[in-house]
């Protein structure tokens, strides 16, 4: 039987007394993710079609030792899960599982596809931003740039769905504090999501940094723009209390508010407005001159929270200085009889006031060139 197998090709191997490849490879799932702490637990899931009554899982750690972690039988088509912790150092590194069955222990399966884990939180988190921006339109390119404070020379990208499945997507090595650039595009639906970076050094592939914060890519642009319009009126005084009021007469159930490119929130429309159109309210509280500035809002739906509408025209609110009166008894007693006045008396009384003063030049000066002029007899 061994001459036989060793005739199929390069898939069947005879390693260590084991002839592998007879059997097709299992696969092989980490959980809850690939991604550890050090000090937590990760299961590895093996799993065939094939009706194995045993798997054996083996490790390939950075130095490029394979060793076996344990075997498991089954009952036929049953998964075999094997826990792996708590997560040191050691433990990381790639993991492959085989299928076999108990009257043939030395014939195996093929390897499964490797599953890497990681331990995370070995360094501080990198930075991450995306460019023109997080907004997108359907076929734009995205360019996430990774950097760090420390001398990583390796970024590795991840995206998280809204399925909240975490998957790799690439990795760049880099020269020390160089910052990594990942080009992304041409964006449809399967490419927006969450997107972090981690760092790492080349030369300890299964140790990273801890996540850098996430940033959202959304693509808008996919139904019609909502409205957008403040109550009482785009121009308040400050300290007045300020309400913008997000609508559509499209069945959107919740409505983001994006001031100059800064998203406040998105709460759920709750509320049927004027002429059957739905609308959400943010109120943003008394107003200040922070408050200034240009808004925008989107609709979107919960099952799709990375796909939002046409952007609404903008609204530009303005905050103003608040007026305050003064009562005449607080006064300062030296205060003069015209700063007592209203402002719109004092303007008055000052213009008066210049006009008598040219009307008394002017008289005077007349004065003179008769005076000079005349003939004196």
């Amino acid at each position: 039987m061994s001459g036989e197998a060793l005739r199929w090709g390069d898939s069947l191997k005879l390693t260590s007394s084991l002839l592998l490849g007879v059997f097709t490879k299992p696969s092989i799932s980490a959980h809850p993710s690939p991604l550890m702490l050090a000090g937590e637990n990760v299961t590895l899931r093996c799993q065939s079609l094939l009706w194995f009554d045993k798997f054996i899982l083996h490790q390939e750690n950075s130095s490029w030792n394979f060793q076996r972690c344990g075997q498991m039988l089954t009952g036929g088509q049953a998964p075999a899960d094997f826990s792996i912790g708590p997560m040191t150092l050691a433990s990381a590194g790639t993991y492959r599982c085989y299928g076999s069955f108990s009257h043939s222990p030395y014939v195996w399966s093929a390897p499964s596809d490797p599953v890497d884990i990681i331990i995370s939180g070995v360094f501080p988190k990198p930075s991450i931003s995306a460019h023109p921006g997080p907004l997108v339109h359907e076929g734009e390119n995205v360019t996430f740039r990774c950097n760090s404070s420390m001398l990583l020379d390796k970024f590795i990208l991840h995206k998280k769905s809204s399925t909240g499945h975490f998957q790799r997507c690439e990795e760049t090595l880099t020269g020390g504090h160089a910052p990594a650039d990942f080009v992304i595009g041409s964006m449809t639906l399967a490419s927006v999501g969450s997107y972090r970076c981690y760092g790492s050094l080349s030369h300890s592939p299964y140790e990273w940094s801890a996540p850098s914060d996430p940033v959202d890519i959304i693509i808008t642009g996919r139904s019609r723009k909502p409205s957008l319009s403040a109550q009482g009126g785009p121009v308040v005084t400050s300290g007045e209390n300020m309400t913008l009021v997000c609508s559509s007469k499209s069945a959107f159930d919740q409505f983001h508010l994006l001031k100059e490119g800064e998203n406040l929130g998105r709460p759920l429309a709750e509320v049927w407005g004027p002429r059957g159109a739905l609308q959400a309210e943010f109120p943003l509280g008394p107003g200040t001159p922070a408050h200034s500035g240009v808004y925008r809002c989107y609709g979107s739906f919960t099952h799709s929270p990375y796909s939002w509408s046409d952007s609404s025209d903008p609204l530009f609110l303005s905050v103003t200085g608040s007026t305050t009166s003064t009562c005449p008894s607080t006064m300062d007693p030296h205060t003069t009889e015209e700063a007592r006045l209203p402002q719109g008396h004092s303007s008055q009384l000052h213009l008066l006031l210049r006009l008598s003063i040219a009307f008394i030049y002017t008289s005077i000066f007349l004065a003179v060139l008769v005076y000079h002029w005349l003939p004196i007899k």
